[in-house]
């Protein structure tokens, strides 16, 4: 893995392998041992060595099944936390929103409904909400690292004014700079992510609006339509009936042979 800050082609081939492997994994641990002594079993000629087989293949599929959970667990433990290192070296170089896919986890149930509607009925929404994914998610991560950073620093400092007979002053003054310098990272983050979630809803009113107005807009073409053919669908049905009274006006008036 490199640590250029971006996707390799090595890393999307370690992601799709983890996809499949742990339940791979599991079919080839778990059902193998009890089918031999299953074959075993069919192939017997005596009911002793039928029912050793038998007792074999109910303790192999057991004893297989109980290894393959364990391995399923600790490949998916193992899948999940490549995963958190693989975003952490994208974000350190800045999120694209071309990675976003990678990010889904960190995302809101709102944020991936939304995304997922978008890129449905509209690409360049979809775009465009991704952009402002990435930014919200760079926000989030520095207010996250921001205040990890600060609680180290004021630790820092609590442990200094514990110190007694050393001179501390000039250390305390370092760790109170990085603590304002930390404080302004944080607040400017905050301000950021503010801006990012006000994007966010605009980006979310916008395309509700077009679709609305778009679904609107076909209701209103067929309203239209119908209301067109109405007087000659009446028309239609009028002249119906008038030939239809007619008829029976000419049968009326036919004598009875």
């Amino acid at each position: 893995m490199t640590t250029d800050g971006r996707l390799t082609t090595r890393d999307e081939t370690f992601a799709q392998m983890f996809k499949w492997l742990p339940w791979l994994t599991f079919v080839a641990v778990s059902f193998p041992p009890p089918l031999i002594f299953l074959v075993l079993f069919v192939g017997a000629t005596t009911t002793e060595a039928a029912a050793l087989y038998a007792f074999l293949a109910i303790l192999a599929a057991a004893g297989g099944i109980g290894v393959a959970v364990l391995i399923l667990l600790f490949l998916l433990f193992y899948r999940k936390r490549w995963l958190k290192r693989l975003r952490d070296r994208l974000a350190s170089n800045g999120i694209t929103a071309s990675e976003i896919p990678w990010f889904l986890p960190e995302l809101t149930t709102s944020e991936r409904q939304t995304l997922k509607q978008f890129e449905a009925n509209s690409p360049l929404f979809a775009d465009a909400y991704r952009e402002i994914l990435a930014s919200r998610l760079m926000a989030t991560r520095l207010i996250s690292r921001s205040k990890r950073d600060l609680l180290l620093v004021e630790r820092r400092l609590n442990k200094l004014a514990m110190i007694q007979g050393t001179d501390t002053s000039a250390l305390q003054k370092e760790l109170r700079d990085d603590q304002i310098r930390l404080n302004t990272t944080k607040q400017e983050a905050s301000s950021r992510l503010a801006e990012t979630q006000a994007r966010m809803q605009m980006i979310e009113a916008t395309a509700s609006r077009d679709l609305s107005h778009g679904d609107t807009y076909v209701m209103l073409q067929r309203l239209t339509a119908a209301q067109e053919h109405l007087p000659l669908t009446i028309e239609m049905a009028q002249q119906e009936r008038d030939a239809l009274e007619e008829a029976e006006q000419e049968i009326q008036r036919r004598p009875v042979a």
